[in-house]
C-alpha cells in the first residue's frame, strides 16, 4: 500500500509508530545536518524529518534532491516534535525517515501552493489541476460535496425520487440562446442542451413520480459575471397535488436544514414580501435585508419647491446612510462619481447630511428649509449623524441606481457579514414583462407559470398586471431558488402561448409534446429550483461562485486549461454537414 495514514492524521499518541505517508512536497528546509520537508496530501501536512545522525547517506541525498511539488513516499518512524506548531493539527509530531521513494518528479510550479498564492485568477484558471491542490480551492470543492449530500439525504428522507432526464433536447424560443448540438445522424437539425429541465419534470408529474429531483447540469449561452457561468448546477425539484405552501414549507426546511449542518445556524422565521413591496423598499426583487437602507420616497414632501430636476422625475427617492454625516465633501463627491458610471447611468445625487446638533445641510438648502429636510428625514428613517442619499428620474430605472449605490455603501461599510444569514421569500411576480425590443410581452420566468386564479380575468385586457404563482427564495442578496405553481392544464397554457405571440401552428411545433401530456390527466403541481453553484458559494461565506467549481470558464466563456471552444477540423465539419462562415 501507498499509506498507512494520511497527512493530516498523526497526533502526539501515534508516537513511537512506523507509517508509511504519500504527498506532495510542499516545501523544504535543509539546515545542512538536518532536513525538514512538509508533506501534504488533501487531508493535511505532516513535518518529515532528515538527520546525519539517525538518517541513511543516500536517504539524505534523496532528500536534498526533492523540489516543490514532488511526489514521494516515505516510511518512519513519529516521533515528538522538539519545536511544536499548534497551528496545525498534526504539529506535536514529526515523522523521522528511514525509506524513501519519489514517485514523480515536478516541474516547478507556475504559482505556490499556499493559502495566498502570488498566482493571479488567469494563471491559475490556466493551471487548475494545481490551483485545486490550494486548501481555498481544495476546501470549495469539499464544501459543496458535503452540501450536495446534505440535500440528497434531506429530499429523500422526503420520498422523493432522483431521476436524471436528457441533456440532448429539442431548442425552445424562450429565455436565454440556447447551446446547440448539430445532429450527424440527422443532417441539417440540431439539439439543443438544456436551459433547465423544466418540461421533463412536468413530465414526470404527468408520469405520476409526484415527488422528484435532480442535481442536474443546465446551459444558457448569456453575457457572463462572477456568479454567472455557461454551464451551471441546479436542485431541481417537482411536486405533485400541491400548493405554493407546500412548495415552501419543504424548502424552507431545506434551507434551515443545510444552513444547521454547515455552521450550526438556527433561522427561526422566512419573511415573505411580494415583488412590488421589495421594488419599492429596495429597488430590486432579491433584496439583502441583514441591513437597512430602505427606499423612502420623497415625491410628496420634495417636489413642487422650484427644483426643477425633481419636480420633473417620476420618482424622488433616498436612503439613510447611518453614521455618515461626517463624510467630507470629497468623500460624497467620489460617491456622486460612484453612481454616475455608465454601469449605474444617475446623472446626479443630492445630500442631507443630519448633523447631531438636529439641524440639516445639504447640496440643494437654496430650495429647501429645515422643515422640508426634516421630512426627507422622517420617510428616510434617517437619525442624527446619517446621510441621506437621493435620487431621481424614472422610476424604474432610478430604483435599480439607488439599488445598486445601497449594495455597494453596504459593502464599503462592512454591513455585509458572510456569517450572518438573512432568507427571504419574494412572492407574487408579474406574470409578464413588456420587451420593448420586440414589441410584445415575455414571460418574466417562463411560459409554463401559473397566473393567480384571481388575475385571470386581466390577462385580455391588462396582461401586465397580472401575478404569477411564482416565488423565489432569497439569502443575503442572492437569488438562489426560484420556482411556481405551474399550468396544468391545455387550455389555460394555449392561453399563455397566446398571450406571448405564440400561433396555435408555433405552439403546436414547439411544445406540442407538453400540450398533448396534458390531455391525459395531468395534475396540478409546482416546483422550485436552486442554483447549487450560488448556494454553495453563499453558504461558504463568498458571492462568487468559481471557486466552488471544479473547473470554471472566464468571463468569455473559455476554458483557459483545455483551450475550449476550439475550432473543428474540416473532416469533423463534413461529417456534420456545417460550414464555417468567415466572419465579417
Amino acid at each position: 500500500m501507498y499509506r498507512s495514514h494520511h497527512c493530516g492524521e498523526l497526533r502526539i499518541t501515534d508516537t513511537n509508530k512506523e507509517v508509511i505517508l504519500a504527498g506532495w512536497v510542499q516545501k523544504s528546509r535543509d539546515k545542512g545536518f538536518m532536513i525538514w520537508v512538509d508533506l501534504r496530501d488533501r487531508y493535511g501536512i505532516t513535518q518529515l524529518i532528515f538527520d546525519e545522525v539517525r538518517t541513511d547517506d543516500t536517504i539524505m541525498q534523496q532528500a536534498r534532491s526533492l523540489g516543490r511539488e514532488f511526489v514521494i513516499q516515505i516510511k518512519g518512524t513519529v516521533i515528538e516534535r522538539e519545536s511544536k506548531n499548534t497551528n496545525i493539527p498534526t504539529g506535536e509530531i514529526e515523522v523521522l525517515v528511514n525509506e524513501l521513494t519519489v514517485l514523480n518528479q515536478s516541474q516547478v510550479p507556475p504559482f505556490t501552493m499556499e493559502d495566498e498564492t502570488d498566482g493571479g485568477e488567469d494563471l491559475r484558471m490556466k493551471y487548475r489541476y494545481l490551483d485545486i491542490r490550494r486548501n481555498p480551492v481544495k476546501n470549495s470543492l469539499l464544501f459543496r460535496h458535503k452540501v450536495t449530500q446534505e440535500v440528497r439525504n434531506y429530499l429523500s428522507n422526503l420520498d422523493f425520487c432522483e431521476v436524471e432526464t436528457p441533456y440532448l433536447i429539442k431548442s425552445t424560443p424562450e429565455g436565454a440562446r440556447d447551446f446547440v448540438v448539430p445532429s450527424r445522424m440527422n443532417p441539417g437539425q440540431f439539439y439543443a442542451l438544456p436551459q433547465s429541465p423544466q418540461t421533463f419534470k412536468q413530465l414526470l408529474m404527468v408520469g405520476g413520480l409526484d415527488k422528484y429531483f435532480q442535481i442536474v447540469k443546465c446551459f444558457r449561452d448569456e453575457d457572463l459575471r462572477a456568479d454567472r457561468q455557461p454551464e451551471f448546477t441546479q436542485i431541481d425539484c417537482e411536486m405533485s397535488f400541491i400548493e405554493q405552501e407546500d412548495i415552501l414549507h419543504i424548502f424552507e426546511g431545506l434551507t434551515r436544514h443545510l444552513l444547521k449542518t454547515t455552521h450550526g445556524v438556527d433561522i427561526a422565521q422566512f419573511p415573505r414580501m411580494t415583488y412590488d413591496e421589495a421594488m419599492r423598499r429596495y429597488g430590486n426583487d432579491k433584496p439583502d435585508i441583514r441591513f437597512g437602507m430602505e427606499f423612502g420616497e420623497l415625491n410628496v414632501v420634495a417636489q413642487h419647491k422650484e427644483f426643477t430636476v425633481f419636480n420633473n422625475a417620476e420618482l424622488v427617492v433616498g436612503i439613510a446612510v447611518p453614521d455618515a454625516a461626517s463624510y467630507t465633501r470629497k468623500q460624497i463627491d467620489a460617491l456622486i462619481d460612484w453612481v454616475k458610471r455608465p454601469q449605474v447611468g444617475a446623472l446626479g445625487m443630492v445630500y442631507c447630511k443630519c448633523e447631531l446638533d438636529g439641524t440639516f445641510k445639504s447640496s440643494v438648502d437654496k430650495f429647501y428649509d429645515q422643515a422640508d429636510l426634516a421630512k426627507w428625514a422622517e420617510i428616510t428613517d434617517a437619525k442624527a449623524g446619517d446621510l441621506i442619499l437621493v435620487l431621481s428620474g424614472p422610476a424604474n430605472k432610478t430604483r435599480a441606481q439607488l439599488s445598486a449605490l445601497r449594495m455597494e455603501l453596504a459593502n464599503r461599510l462592512g454591513l455585509r457579514k458572510p456569517g450572518e444569514f438573512a432568507p427571504l421569500w419574494v412572492t407574487d411576480f408579474p406574470l409578464l414583462e413588456w420587451d420593448e425590443e420586440t414589441g410584445r410581452h415575455h414571460a418574466m420566468h417562463h411560459p409554463f407559470t401559473s397566473p393567480k386564479k384571481e388575475d385571470m380575468h386581466l390577462l385580455d385586457t391588462d396582461p401586465g398586471k397580472v401575478r404569477a404563482n411564482a416565488y423565489d427564495l432569497v439569502l443575503n442578496g442572492n437569488e438562489i431558488g426560484g420556482g411556481s405553481i405551474r399550468i396544468h392544464d391545455a387550455e389555460t397554457q394555449a392561453l399563455m402561448f397566446k398571450h406571448l405571440g405564440f400561433t396555435r401552428e408555433q405552439a403546436q411545433e414547439q411544445f406540442g409534446f407538453l400540450m398533448s401530456a396534458f390531455q391525459y390527466g395531468a395534475p396540478p403541481h409546482g416546483g422550485l429550483a436552486f442554483g447549487l453553484d450560488r448556494l454553495v458559494a453563499i453558504l461558504g461565506g463568498q458571492e462568487t461562485i468559481r471557486d466552488f467549481i471544479a473547473f470554471p470558464k472566464n468571463n468569455a466563456g473559455r476554458d483557459v486549461m483545455i483551450d475550449a471552444p476550439a475550432v473543428l477540423d474540416n473532416a469533423q465539419l463534413d461529417e456534420l454537414n456545417l460550414k464555417i462562415r468567415s466572419a465579417l
